[in-house]
């Protein structure tokens, strides 16, 4: 089960080596899956003497393969690892079913957030039924701050965990209605845990709107936020309420599999 956990001092402690190998596997996306030791050295900052030895080592666990021309791609040990963890992650294979039922009722894409460090990670992705929709791969992250599922998620953190996430920085405003007032952000989570959900229009992305849910844990903490998410024109005042019921129920529904019972 996924909760949200303070980590170890000693995971505090990094290997440089395995930390600058880790950042080569992160310039990898859906929209770059092929990329050359020149635009390696660019994104990572390293040599590329240094890029060649640790693409090296990666090549040969199997994390990395090279094409021709020069090109490096990620390898099948990652697909293989990335299907361990799927298998053994309950809340990945508990909620999947949910969120393809929640995108076949509102016609939206279905998504689950958790919390990864300072920023949330979409976990499970699930595409709706309507042509046009709001796309994002598992695995990206955002800014807490922004959107339904972030604020869905950091209103029910504590306020330490808030003063992290909102004081460490200047927040950036993502689009003209991005919220970067504490004082605002701050009202909106009273709001938030007072109704029960979250809303968004246009904060993260201007072109889309969304709602979240929070997901609890049997401890009744706070472990995920449940979204649909779409183009603005669609989610209308009169849609909003008739989605609302699913989006709640199928969060409720979330909670009482991972064992919340209130």
């Amino acid at each position: 089960m996924l909760e949200i956990n303070n980590p170890p001092k000693e995971s505090a402690k990094q290997i440089e080596s395995v930390d600058k190998a880790l950042s080569i596997l992160e310039c990898f996306s859906d929209r770059v899956p092929e990329l050359s030791l020149k635009q390696l050295s660019e994104k990572t900052g390293l040599y590329k003497s240094r890029i060649l030895r640790l693409c090296g080592t990666l090549m040969a666990h199997g994390f990395l393969i090279r094409l021709d021309g020069s090109l490096y791609r990620l390898g099948p040990k990652l697909m293989m690892l990335g299907k361990l963890y799927e298998r053994t992650n309950s809340l990945i294979s508990i909620s999947r079913p949910i969120l393809r039922e929640l995108a076949s009722i509102t016609g939206e894409s279905a998504k689950l957030f958790v919390i990864q460090g300072t920023k949330r990670v979409c976990l499970v992705r699930e595409k709706g039924t309507y042509p046009l929709s709001y796309h994002i791969e598992e695995g990206e992250s955002f800014e807490l701050y922004a959107g339904a599922g972030g604020k869905a998620l950091l209103a029910y953190t504590s306020k330490e965990f808030r003063d992290q996430v909102l004081g460490e920085k200047v927040l950036q405003r993502l689009t003209e209605k991005t919220i970067v007032e504490r004082s605002r952000l701050e009202d909106e989570f009273t709001a938030i845990r007072k109704q029960g959900y979250a809303s968004s229009s246009g904060e993260v992305f201007a072109e889309v709107a969304g709602m979240a849910a929070p997901v609890f844990n049997h401890e009744n903490n706070i472990c995920a936020a449940l979204t649909i998410a779409g183009p603005i024109q669609r989610f209308t005042e009169e849609r909003r309420q008739e989605m609302l019921d699913s989006l709640l129920a199928s969060a409720r529904r979330l909670s009482q599999l991972l064992g919340n019972v209130d």
